[in-house]
């Protein structure tokens, strides 16, 4: 089961990062309170991501403001994330993969790509905002190095605030470098899940995978 989740999308909830808006130091954090500060945007038509993929840096952006700069993990160089210019086009607040996942026969949780026996129950993608076809921000865990097949992870309360920062319409910009990495990269604290132990099946399966933050999402 290891070797499922580590290979696979890795997208459930694990600890949080010290994150306070976008002004915080670039220490590594490796499994200790992640706390997150997002701001709301005066126009919420006016937001704009960008994702540099060398720093693997979310900066989300209301002209020159920013509303929160987060570390995430992004695609392997077999598998990488697509560069470019993009739109926010599918939000799904629970969504759950249809490739990679479990057989649940029983008491038994077995990992799975669907078929066979058993009720197929797909890894949680949660917090999932579509911008290309099978390519999304999504909740998961966080490395210091390229981890996904593609998708780009947020780590814990991160996820979900960034859902509620974007909208449908919401423009995406993926490339190399940024130039808010002159200004923002070394403000972003890093964090490694490397080490962090998987949840049990029986929470992937079920919807304690979803876990919201327990504060406001937005400030």
């Amino acid at each position: 089961m290891q070797h499922i989740f580590r290979l696979a999308l890795l997208c459930a909830c694990g600890s949080l990062l010290l994150l306070t808006g976008c002004a915080t130091g670039g220490r590594v954090s490796a499994g200790g309170p992640y706390h997150v500060t997002a701001y709301k945007p005066h126009d919420p038509s006016a937001v704009r991501v960008k994702v540099s993929l060398s720093k693997q840096n979310i900066y989300v952006l209301e002209g020159d403001r920013c509303l929160m700069a987060v570390a995430c993990s992004v695609g392997i160089p077999s598998k990488p994330t697509p560069k470019g210019s993009f739109t926010i086009y599918s939000k799904q607040e629970q969504k759950r993969s249809g490739s990679y996942g479990f057989s649940v026969q029983g008491d038994r949780i077995v990992p799975s790509t669907g078929g066979g026996s058993g009720r197929y129950v797909g890894y949680p993608m949660g917090y999932w905002c579509e911008f290309a076809p099978a390519y999304g921000f999504h909740q998961g865990f966080v490395h210091p190095y390229p981890r996904t097949h593609g998708c780009i992870r947020l780590h814990g309360e991160a996820a979900p605030k960034f859902f509620a920062l974007v909208r449908i319409g919401t423009p995406v910009n993926i490339a190399t470098t940024q130039p808010e990495d002159a200004t923002l990269a070394s403000k972003v604290q890093r964090v490694d899940d490397s080490k962090t132990p998987d949840p049990p099946g029986s929470v992937i399966i079920s919807s304690a995978a979803f876990e919201k933050p327990s504060g406001p999402l937005l400030e």
